[in-house]
């Protein structure tokens, strides 16, 4: 039963007063950030002079962009708790067109920078102890230096930078504020509208096959009335993409998102060319699933649905104190933290009408980090809490031990963590469980594991570079495109055993990362890969007690390491090196170990051993 934000306690509600205690002092910190914008311009033409007037401007840039983060951050909280929250929305807005007028004013600031020689810069950094925090920030500038235009060009382009944002505003209003939710009546005679949230939990719990199929229709239908719409939307956002790509001197849409990372472009096409490479353990699973649910037809919303009946529910404090517990093999200090992590007011735990569908964790350096959870007691909320514990965790360590300039890790190490503290959690739960039902459900977690954040993502990934192509060499955009690329994909990543229904192929219409972070969702892939090669190092005994204790050195020092480095080579120093395509395979490997344990299980459950 979907509850009001009233109805529910503070315990389980964030805590926005740790960033502003009221509108008041967001509006005074609002009139500070102005001010310290203002001064930027003064430095314009100065910067290069002398290495004390450089140390000024940058201890300034650094201001502005720790009080920038608090101020956009606050209304944007509020704005994902309540879509609706129209003082939020107002405010919002207000920071985004003060930062749009910022970046115009502050454009020369890359130019001028690379007017100083690399030499001359590197000289300033050795001699001023206040620089060695930027080092790597500025020398990427170098590095990315052929993609940087002249400052007249840069500010050209700035006055556009405020608009780049708005189709991704469009989606998040029609996809969250503006959608209609449609109502079923369920085989028990129960009624519900199917949001996100319920959807999710009843295609996990319900094993009547013509529920779930009812909540999938119920939800997919919600997009579908819209799908031109959002294929407009996305149309748009591929369009922008490429314009932006070519306007930096880049050959393509996804050669300009990996390359701010030094990420060599082999390394997403070899993550695709290895997945499809390696598809028969899904296949194997969708036809042992198929056969153990004795479906007649196996759906996508089958997906989700244990074999065995299990349907426990997890209290959220139950859920608390299993994951706490599981995060002791990485030392006590770890422990520690994530029990300050989980401090009433960090997590805004249940879902609410109009709040933000998903999970994510959030960080402000100078506050903490922000979960946002739509806890609903299935065991894969439970999991989604460490998960996205696992990021927190991230981000508190990188701020304790890295300086706010290199503090921010990159997406492409973002999900090492979380998927990592998952690993953990499985591991924990089937040593304590003596329920063979819950053992299989456990089994088939750490499968959803890799299916979900390892093949389904990569099949994201793979339409993505599809959907980018198309518009890269001209060709046009329709809904009808975009469900048949979709459709082609699940039939070659599932097989033939998955029933392809017309309301699965608009999938691409509810994934809020294709419209709000492009190119994103394949390091969700990279991430698992190296996080299972991790955990493998750290837990395995084929192993030494002393190999695996460096090896857990050796991943704390990851988290640690902010954005201090490339995240290829931060990997690279950790033991994972995703150059080579049997970082991939590992995955295939581990998912045919699981398969078989599995198939084990069952046989015991069913009494045949």
């Amino acid at each position: 039963m979907l509850k009001n934000r009233d109805e529910i306690a503070q315990q389980y509600k964030w805590n926005l007063n740790d960033i502003y205690p009221n509108w008041e002092d967001w509006e005074k910190d609002l009139a500070t950030l102005k001010e310290l914008m203002s001064e930027i311009p003064k430095y314009h033409g100065k910067i290069s002079e002398n290495s004390n007037t450089f140390v000024e401007f940058i201890n300034l840039d650094e201001k502005i962009s720790r009080l920038l983060d608090k101020v956009y951050l606050y209304p944007y909280l509020q704005r994902d708790l309540d879509s609706t929250n129209e003082n939020a929305s107002v405010k919002l807005q207000e920071v985004e067109g003060i930062y749009a007028n910022y970046s115009i004013a502050s454009s020369w600031i890359t130019p001028e920078i690379l007017t100083i020689p690399k030499e001359t810069m590197i000289t300033w950094i050795d001699e001023n102890p206040v620089l060695e925090a930027n080092r790597f920030p500025l020398m990427e500038i170098y590095r990315l230096q052929e993609h940087v235009l002249s400052a007249d060009k840069e500010k050209l382009l700035s006055y556009f930078g405020q608009y780049l944002g708005i189709p991704s505003d469009i989606y998040s209003e029609l996809s969250t504020s503006d959608i209609k939710w449609n109502e079923i009546e369920l085989a028990d005679g129960s009624k519900t509208f199917v949001t996100n949230g319920v959807y999710s939990k009843i295609i996990s719990t319900d094993r009547d096959q013509e529920d779930r199929k009812k909540a999938f229709e119920a939800l997919y239908n919600s997009f579908n009335v819209n799908k031109n719409t959002y294929a407009s939307i996305y149309k748009s956002i591929l369009q922008r993409d490429f314009s932006t790509a070519q306007s930096r001197n880049y050959k393509s849409s996804l050669e300009k998102a990996l390359n701010p990372n030094d990420i060599p472009v082999e390394v997403y096409t070899s993550l695709i060319e290895s997945t499809r490479e390696n598809t028969a353990p899904l296949k194997r699973y969708i036809s042992l699933r198929k056969k153990a649910l004795d479906l007649k037809e196996y759906h996508y919303y089958d997906n989700s649905i244990n074999i065995v009946d299990y349907n426990r529910e997890f209290s959220y404090e139950e859920a608390k104190d299993t994951v706490l517990e599981s995060v002791k093999p990485l030392g006590t200090d770890y422990y520690q933290d994530l029990n300050t992590a989980l401090s009433e007011g960090w997590l805004d735990v249940y879902e609410t009408p109009n709040k933000r569908s998903g999970a994510y964790s959030l960080n402000i350096y100078d506050v903490h980090p922000y979960m946002l959870l739509n806890y609903n007691g299935t065991m894969d909320s439970v999991f989604t809490l460490a998960h996205e514990l696992g990021h927190t965790m991230h981000s508190m360590l990188s701020t304790r031990n890295q300086p706010y300039s290199i503090s921010s890790y990159t997406i492409f190490v973002a999900e090492v963590a979380s998927t990592f503290n998952e690993r953990l959690l499985l591991d924990n739960m089937l040593k304590n469980t003596t329920d063979p039902k819950e053992r299989i459900a456990l089994i088939e977690q750490a499968i959803g594991g890799i299916v979900g954040t390892y093949y389904i993502q990569t099949l994201f990934a793979d339409y993505e570079y599809q959907a980018h192509q198309i518009v890269e060499n001209g060709g046009a955009i329709t809904s009808d495109v975009l469900s048949n690329i979709m459709s082609t994909l699940f039939t070659e990543y599932f097989g033939n055993e998955l029933t392809m229904d017309e309301l699965q192929k608009i999938i691409w219409a509810r994934i809020p990362h294709f419209y709000n972070s492009p190119y994103y969702v394949y390091q969700y892939a990279t991430s698992f890969a190296s996080s299972a090669n991790l955990y493998d190092r750290i837990t395995n005994p084929k192993y030494s007690l002393e190999e695996r204790e460096a090896a857990k050195k050796d991943y704390l020092t990851l988290l640690k390491s902010g954005g201090n480095d490339h995240p290829m080579n931060q990997l690279k120093k950790a033991g994972v090196d995703l150059s080579k395509k049997d970082a991939f395979y590992a995955v295939a490997t581990e998912f045919n170990r699981l398969l078989d344990l599995l198939e084990e299980e069952l046989k015991k459950e069913k009494g045949d051993i």
